[in-house]
């Protein structure tokens, strides 16, 4: 029989969390952080993803790409401080879903988490969640993307 190392509180705090970090891993992941229009179509892109995105033809001229995807590279990401955010928010996910697995473990193993370890994990979750909005890119650039290729 497996017993918990954590009290009725602690398995809460366990279960919520597991749910904000798979929120914010998904949050991450998906292209949806900001929406605009470019050459008439819908367009969003997050950190290191996009979707509907312009390409330049062999003819010189540009066409949209109705398709979600990564950037070709790292340096690809439009600005720097969409590649700082990308790192960031990529480091305060990983920390937030470490302590989070950690969290459902003490829920089934006994002894796992003291009071002390509890404390670090709560403080590590502070650092992660901190980390996640630390950085925001700057509007008028970020737009200034969005309308760079409309037609003038």
């Amino acid at each position: 029989m497996m017993g918990s190392s954590l009290t009725s509180l602690g398995i809460v705090w366990a279960f919520l969390s597991f749910i904000s970090a798979a929120a914010c891993c998904t949050g991450y992941f998906m292209p949806y952080w900001l929406f605009g229009f470019q050459l008439g179509k819908a367009v969003s892109f997050g950190t290191f993803r996009r979707c509907t995105y312009p390409i330049r033809t062999d003819q010189k001229s540009l066409m949209m790409v109705e398709e979600c995807g990564r950037y070709a590279s790292f340096t690809a990401i439009p600005s720097l401080s969409w590649q700082i955010c990308s790192v960031v928010t990529g480091i305060g996910c990983a920390l937030l879903l470490l302590v989070a697995m950690a969290g459902v473990l003490g829920c089934c193993m006994k002894d796992l988490i003291s009071r002390t370890v509890g404390r670090f994990m709560g403080a590590v979750q502070f650092v992660g969640g901190k980390n996640e909005g630390s950085i925001v890119p700057e509007q008028h650039y970020v737009m200034s993307i969005l309308t760079f290729y409309q037609p003038r």
